[in-house]
This record gives C-alpha cells, structure tokens and sequence, in this order.
C-alpha cells in the first residue's frame, strides 16, 4: 500500500502551481540527479526541455518555463530567496547562459529550448520530456508532474520505483476511511495520534514537530505578507490584492513587530459573525496572493488550494481558541495531512486531472476535517465533517483566465475554507449512525466526477470562466 507522509502532503515551495511550478521544478532536480548517477552530467553540451498538456496550455501563466530554469539552475524552492528569481530568470533570457545545477555554465536560450506542446502525453495532462545533448547524441527523459508537487517517471517500472518509499513502512497503512476509523477504535486514538505513529515509524518526534513548527510557521509569515502588501498582482490582468485592504478594515491599534505578536493582537480585535467571515477571507485570500506572486507557500494539498489549510488554522487560532499553541497546530495538521493522503490514493489532488473539486475541494475536506477533531469531535465525526465539504465541491471546474493562478483561484480559497469551518460545525452535531453519505463513497465519487470532466475544463484554460471572460474585460 502507497504510504504518504503528512510532508507530502504539506511541501513548502514557490507559487504559484504545485503541479505547473513545484512539481516541473523538482522534475528538473530529479533529472539533474539522474545524469550525476549516470555519470553523464559533466558530459552535457546542451539540453532542451518539451512541455505536453496542461503544462503548456496553460505553463506561461503558471511560471512553468521558470520553474524549469530555476530547477535546471540548482535552486532549492524551499529555501531561495524569492526577491531572487527575476534576478535569475532575467539573467538567463538575457545572457542565453544557464550555470547548470549551480556547477558549470552552458548556452541556454529558453525561447528556442523551452518547447510548449499543446498535445499530451498518454500518462498524465502534466508532462514533460528533458532532452541532453552528450557527445553529440541525445538522451531523453520524461516526467509527469501528477498534482501536489509529486512527481514520477513515465515507465511503470519506475512509476513503481517512485513509491517504493512509501511501501510496507507504515505500521498502520491506510487507503481507506473505514481503514483509517478502525486503527482508531482499535488503539483507543483520535486520528491525529494514529496518524503520529506513522510519521513515527519514518522520524523521531523531535523532528516530526521542528518540521510542523517550520510548516505552520511558513503559513503564519505567508498571511502576514500577504496582509501587508498592496498593489497588483503580476500577469497582466491587473488584479488588485484584496487581502491588504481589508485588513486596513479590520485591524485594531495595537502595535507588533513580527507574525506571531500580529496573531496575538488578532485576538484582542470584535468578534461579530460578520467579522469572522472577513478575517477567514482575509486570511486565504493573502496566502493566495503571495502564491500568485512568486512567493513562498506550503502546498495544502496543492499551491492553487494552498490558503484554505491555514486560514481554518489561524480562525481556531484567533477565534475559537485564544489559549491555542502548537500542541493544537500539531493536531490539525496531521489530521489535514491524513485526509489529503486518502483523497491523494483514492481520487486525484491535480486540476489538471480532476478539475478545482481535486485542489479546493480536497483542502476545504482536510480543513473541515482537522478542525473537527480541535472542536471534539470523534473520528467518525472528523471523517464526516471532510465528506460535507467534499460533497459541496463536486465537479466544481478548473478554468483559470490567461492561465493564472488567481481568476477564479484565489476568491475559491476564501469559499472553501468558509464551507470547512461550516462543514466542521455541521459535522460536531451529526450522530453518525444516521449519516447516509460515508466519506469513501465521496473520494470514490470526485474519483468518477474526475473521469467524467470534459477536459476543457480541467487546468487547460480553454473552457468555462477562462474563454467567458475576455483579457479585455479585465
């Protein structure tokens, strides 16, 4: 059984795609480490890169060609400074040199060496094909960006060797939520510390919390950025960042000097129902516009998604618990992390595959869910809580305009962490023995949803809001 980690489902990275930026741009590191296996890369005189699908339809407004170079140049996506990237890019486009992997110089110019193919490939919508030129001869490889930031080969054999990692580690593998809700019965545990033994079984605890902390952490600075910056984002269509006005609106008079002392006079601002709903939107909408920037965000389970996780955090965190800390921070993400892992094996987490039902619909069912378990619920009820946030994302369309991750990207992240904070309430006052909708009957049914999309609507940007509303318009 495919065993996935909380870490992979929470990757911190670069906006604003984990499947069109992360996932193409680990591609790249992962072929660069091929060739050093292979003791071929010191022999590379030029490299070409082919991106099929999604990829291309809708790569430019993506970053794609980016995340390409800025692999191909050795850069980490975790840790660059994003201030960095233009800088980077530009001396790329200009000089027609890339310093490959951060080692040696080589020509690169990537409007004749970065091909966007409108067909696809026959494994996934999201392919490319990295090409090296040694001693005159060519030598490809071909890599599917499967939604995430997850990666893998094209050949089945090492399709299979990609997640060799995961197999036979966990002592309680879980595809299922009936699988999930008996381990919990079975060791007298709410998900969350099921889900801890596993993480367990592959890193000590110590390190288990030091990589939340650095995950909750990115979230926290992520809101702060985002509710600190104006203006526009890039791309052209002149989108004006919301998240910045209207916490003008909402902001007390208290001074603070850095995330966590901002958090703490988030606490001391009127609670009114109206409010609420403005900080959650403020929240997911900040992180999404740090997204569409180039900026630094954790994938929840994808980058598009990636402010509904923190934004249902930071609501429990400045509402619902002022005397919340890490302890509660842990919880939720593991339960999160859980969630994503089973939609992850028994549906799809990509657009480009199962429409925005697989990005936005899958993080407001992680949200939901691990909200639920910090309001008291039981296993049952946190399983329940991430079906009715499902359940109300069905078939919901991927279509962004021009490509971007931001029309209708960013304002989803708003709605759905609203229907998981609604669906976790829902959930709190629901007997299970009268649910009629079990959560594996709603990963099943996105799964055939999935199947069923025209693919026009799926990440292609030739469908739905993305061929409705002209560039004009905006």
């Amino acid at each position: 059984m495919e065993c996935i980690s909380v870490f992979d489902m929470l990757k911190i990275g670069v906006g604003p795609s984990s499947s069109h930026t992360l996932g193409p741009w680990r591609a790249a590191e992962r072929w660069i480490k091929e060739l050093k296996a292979s003791n071929k890369f010191d022999a590379v005189e030029h490299i070409s890169v082919d991106l099929y699908g999604s990829l291309s339809l809708t790569g430019k407004g993506h970053a794609t060609d980016y995340a390409v170079m800025l692999g191909l140049s050795g850069a980490d996506p975790e840790i660059i400074p994003t201030d960095t990237i233009e800088v980077i890019i530009s001396s790329i486009k200009n000089n027609h040199v890339l310093f490959f992997n951060n080692e040696k110089s080589i020509p690169f110019n990537p409007d004749t060496q970065i091909t966007f193919n409108r067909k696809f490939l026959p494994y996934h919508a999201n392919g490319l094909v990295f090409t090296a030129t040694i001693n005159g001869r060519k030598s490809k490889s071909t890599f599917y960006s499967i939604g995430g930031g997850f990666v893998v080969k094209e050949e089945r054999k090492n399709s299979k060797k990609n997640k060799e990692i995961f197999l036979n580690t966990f002592p309680y593998p879980i595809a299922k939520g009936t699988e999930l809700i008996a381990y919990c019965n079975q060791l007298n545990m709410p998900i969350s510390s099921v889900v801890l033994e596993n993480e367990k079984s592959l890193r000590d605890e110590n390190t288990i919390d030091f990589e939340l902390q650095r995950i909750w952490m990115t979230m926290l600075e992520c809101m702060y950025i985002g509710c600190h910056t104006e203006g526009n984002l890039p791309g052209g269509l002149n989108v004006r960042r919301r998240a910045y006005d209207m916490y003008q609106n909402l902001k007390g008079e208290l001074p603070y000097a850095d995330p966590q002392e901002w958090l703490e006079t988030i606490r001391k601002t009127e609670v009114k129902f109206r409010q609420i709903l403005k900080w959650v939107s403020c929240f997911a909408l900040s992180v999404n516009e740090v997204n569409a920037s180039l900026g630094r965000v954790v994938t929840a389970p994808t980058n598009g998604s990636a402010g509904v996780i923190p934004s249902v955090l930071m609501y429990y965190m400045v509402i619902e618990n002022h005397d919340a800390n890490f302890k509660h921070i842990k919880r939720f993400l593991l339960v999160a992390g859980e969630i994503g892992s089973i939609f992850k094996k028994g549906a799809t987490i990509s657009a480009a595959m199962g429409g925005c039902q697989a990005e936005i619909g899958v993080s407001s069912a992680m949200a939901a869910g691990a909200l639920c378990e910090l309001l008291g619920g039981s296993p049952e009820q946190v399983l329940i809580a991430a079906e009715i946030a499902m359940e109300h994302h069905l078939g919901l369309t991927c279509d962004p305009i021009g490509g971007l991750v931001q029309i209708p990207c960013i304002e989803r992240n708003s709605m759905g962490a609203m229907k998981a904070i609604h669906a976790a309430e829902m959930a709190i006052d629901t007997n299970p023995e009268n649910v009629k909708v079990p959560f594996d009957k709603v990963v099943a049914t996105m799964w055939e949803t999935a199947k069923d999309m025209n693919s026009k609507y799926k990440e292609t940007s030739e469908g739905g809001l993305a061929v409705g509303v002209n560039l004009s318009d905006c």
